[in-house]
């Protein structure tokens, strides 16, 4: 039986992850759009794939 606590910290974990790249993204967007600086959205936009993979590593799979 799994532990209730855990669990709970792992959704926590999970929306963490999920909301760090869907802000990487939109920070992305803004800063080649809003800002004009394509070089630099670049640059942000490389940390949605590196916060997803950081999470697939650190979490624990479903069983």
């Amino acid at each position: 039986m799994s532990n209730p606590e855990r669990t709970d910290v792992t959704k926590l974990a999970r929306w963490l992850i999920i909301t760090a790249a869907g802000l990487s993204m939109a920070l992305s967007v803004g800063i080649w759009f809003l800002a004009d600086d394509q070089l630099a959205g670049i640059f942000v936009g490389t940390w949605v794939p590196s916060i997803l993979a950081l999470g697939a590593l650190i979490l624990p799979r479903k069983t």
